[in-house]
């Protein structure tokens, strides 16, 4: 159940709230969890806009968009991370309607420790979120 933050300059994106759930949407289709409530529920994706004079790289320029993504420790292998990114990467060009974005976007994937993922008020282990999924699977 990642989340996804996408930071950028005003204006780079149309339709902020598409880019949003696509993103959320993509990062469950890499990871391949099932589209259960659990995840769909609490898998999202955010787009902060910011001012352009609130960010640079050290050369000076502030036509770059970073996305964070936070997930749980073990989900994305070395193929999915190298998917992810590349899908990731790919999305915010669309979204942005700038193909020369692909240069300019950076991707950090994050894994939360165990315990490190709060949902329902509880800090949740790998195990645990695993567990509930299998329940909410089963019907139980």
């Amino acid at each position: 159940m990642p989340m996804i933050d996408i930071y950028a300059a005003k204006g780079t994106f149309d339709n902020k709230k598409e880019l949003a759930q696509k993103a959320a949407q993509l990062i469950m289709q890499v990871e391949q969890v099932p589209p259960i409530s659990m995840f769909k529920n609490n898998t999202a994706g955010f787009v902060h806009e910011l001012d352009d004079q609130s960010f640079s790289n050290a050369s000076g320029d502030s036509n770059y968009v970073r996305v964070q993504v936070l997930t749980n420790q073990g989900a994305l292998d070395r193929d999915k991370q190298l998917e992810l990114t590349e899908k990731l990467t790919q999305l915010i060009s669309e979204a942005a309607h700038d193909e020369s974005l692909k240069d300019r976007t950076w991707v950090l994937i994050t894994e939360a420790v165990p315990g490190g993922w709060g949902l329902w008020g509880h800090a949740h282990t790998n195990e645990e979120l695993v567990e509930a999924a299998k329940k909410e699977l089963s019907g139980k």
